[in-house]
């Protein structure tokens, strides 16, 4: 809604019913964030009384309560409807192609910040023979085989046999490049073999974590390098004047969208109990400031309307929350946790 229009907020305070001077004005300051003054706010309700767009009930004073009319109803049908088209222009509403999503993700300065710290942490060497579990479309394969090449080598695992074979053509060139189709809970490698593994924002999908970080053990020699890099989606932040919104949508990202949700803060502890010495946990805070960019990321809309079916939040509520991100200034930000591990002997 046009949250800085006095009107249309006193008219939207009233969607739930009747309510008298104070009270509205404490449903405004939910939705927007500030309250209107006095004069504003009895001067809004005596326009929108002359418009016949609200009416009041019985009672004394500024204790009378307010209702809308059906024109004022319908007011602000017309106003939800334009707010939703708007929203369709700013947000996604089909589920992009994973592999689409993906590449767009890793073009972002966000994705470019973390991997940068990863490719840092994991220190491949020339010679030797870096595991890139879940390899996706294959990002990262020609970046990990320059550091090992020429006499390196490097294997792409992943569970998709779409991924493996776009990972298979673009890294065609590349002969110290193999990807496999392969499971990360039963990898199809010897023991002791890997020099160096990454994981990247694929154990917050992994239906046992505990059990893909044992493999990972077992595949590397001892004195072996695992570099992890995984969000914890209870951080996720994103500012609105009704911060109960905001936290119920993150709940419901992190219960109920993500498998593993915060599995970033929980890889220090699951480590060493698959036989590896914890070196360094790395934060890296992702912030977002264009709603559009986040979007991308985030999936907003797609995933408040989730929020909606399992109950995390209200029809209502989810409208305000997609309209106030669509046009007022914007922030957001989450932190995935870039976990350094060595295997013990």
């Amino acid at each position: 809604m046009r949250t800085n229009d006095a009107q249309m907020l006193v008219l939207c305070a009233l969607t739930d019913g009747p309510l008298h001077g104070y009270a509205i004005n404490a449903a405004i300051e939910q939705v927007s964030g500030h309250r209107l003054g006095p004069g504003s706010l009895y001067g809004a309700l005596a326009r929108l009384e002359a418009k016949q767009l609200v009416k009041p009930l019985e009672g004394k004073g500024r204790q009378r309560p307010v209702c809308l009319t059906p024109a004022g109803r319908e007011l602000l049908e017309q106003e939800a409807l334009s707010m939703a088209r708007l929203s369709g222009r700013v947000f996604e509403s089909a589920v992009p192609d994973e592999i689409s999503y993906l590449d767009r993700l890793a073009a972002t300065d966000t994705a470019r910040s973390y991997k940068s710290v990863m490719l840092h942490a994991l220190d491949a060497r020339p010679g030797q023979t870096v595991l890139d579990l879940g390899c996706g479309p294959g990002t990262d394969l020609s970046t990990l085989a320059k550091a090992v090449s020429p006499s390196g080598r490097v294997i792409g695992i992943d569970s998709s046999q779409k991924m493996v074979e776009q990972a298979q053509r673009r890294t065609e060139g590349l002969s110290a490049v193999e990807v496999q189709l392969g499971d990360i809970h039963t990898l199809p490698l010897e023991d002791g073999g890997i020099d160096r593994a990454r994981t990247e924002r694929v154990l917050q999908h992994a239906a046992d974590p505990a059990r893909a970080l044992a493999e990972a053990r077992r595949v590397l020699r001892p004195g072996g390098r695992l570099v992890m890099g995984e969000p914890d989606w209870d951080s996720l932040t994103i500012d609105y004047p009704d911060i109960e919104v905001s936290r119920a949508y993150t709940r419901h990202v992190t219960d109920k969208v993500v498998r593993n949700g915060v599995i970033g803060r929980q890889l220090a502890r699951l480590a060493p109990d698959a036989g590896f010495a914890v070196l360094a946990v790395v934060p890296v805070t992702s912030v977002f400031r264009d709603v559009q960019a986040a979007d991308q990321v985030l999936g907003l809309q797609r995933n408040t309307e989730r929020a909606v079916s399992a109950g995390y939040l209200s029809a209502l509520a989810s409208q305000r929350w997609l309209d106030h991100l669509a046009t007022g200034p914007f922030f957001a930000a989450v932190t995935l946790h870039v976990v350094v591990a060595e295997a013990t002997s």
